[in-house]
């Protein structure tokens, strides 16, 4: 069964929306990604992890729906390259809200955002409790889990810091849509004057930093995809679709209290 809510008309949408329902709001942002990657690469992934995520956990009995992915969010720390279309995080946590508020009325119990751009990661978690406090809805957001930062024990060591256009991002993409991959432009560009410091970092470090991506360089790339192979961006596609579907079938029994 077809899983994408708009294509059914409003008034069989309104039959199979239930408190049961959960609605599942993939976003993606649309923002430089070097020279060897499309500006669409932060939607092409949550989209394709979240249609697929939605498919299998239906199947396995869950009341899952999909939206459209919107395409464009808080890419701000890509503000200086062209081609970034990016909204001010107001805009977006208004636009997030509003999306609450819609669902709500439908019926559906639930909403999960699929985040495909680590930008949005802090908003998502405000945005998620305006929702509940306003609608009631519960509301969950996770990443498509493709992303990991190259430590060297799987695929290129990138000292942690493969956060943006890196070897698995790029392998992803080289598993979703090769055409859009120009392996010839990839080009190392690892911070690794970061590695000196213990407390300050990305991803994972207790004390996180204000940066822009052109901070470190004018490629545009935070990691090292001149390895990537769409056979480690197939694995990591899996292990995506895997994590989300087994994350909406605990969504689909989450209860506040017990």
């Amino acid at each position: 069964m077809n899983r994408l809510l708009t294509d059914l008309p409003q008034p069989r949408a309104a039959r199979l929306l239930a408190e049961s329902s959960i609605v599942v709001q993939p976003i993606g942002a649309l923002e430089q990604h070097g020279a060897h990657l499309p500006l669409s690469t932060d939607l092409v992934i949550p989209d394709a992890i979240a249609t697929a995520a939605v498919a299998r956990a239906a199947a396995d009995g869950v009341d899952a729906w999909l939206l459209p992915p919107l395409a464009v969010s808080k890419s701000d720390e890509h503000h200086w390259a062209p081609g970034t279309i990016w909204l001010e995080a107001s805009t977006l946590w208004r636009t997030l809200v509003d999306v609450g508020r819609s669902v709500a009325a439908t019926g559906a119990g639930t909403l999960v955002f699929v985040n495909g751009h680590g930008g949005n990661t802090a908003l998502l978690q405000v945005v998620n409790r305006e929702i509940r406090r306003r609608s009631g809805l519960r509301t969950f957001s996770m990443g498509s889990g493709v992303q990991r930062a190259g430590d060297g024990t799987q695929g290129r060591d990138e000292l942690g810091m493969g956060i943006h256009a890196g070897h698995s991002e790029t392998s992803v993409m080289l598993a979703l849509r090769p055409e859009l991959v120009d392996m010839r432009a990839a080009v190392r560009n690892v911070p690794e004057h970061l590695a000196d410091y213990e407390t300050i970092g990305f991803n994972g470090y207790p004390v996180s930093f204000g940066w822009t991506s052109d901070d470190f360089g004018a490629s545009g790339v935070i990691g090292d995809p001149t390895g990537a192979t769409a056979e480690y961006g197939r694995q990591l596609v899996e292990e995506g679709v895997s994590f989300v579907s087994r994350a909406l079938s605990e969504v689909a029994r989450f209860r506040h209290a017990g």
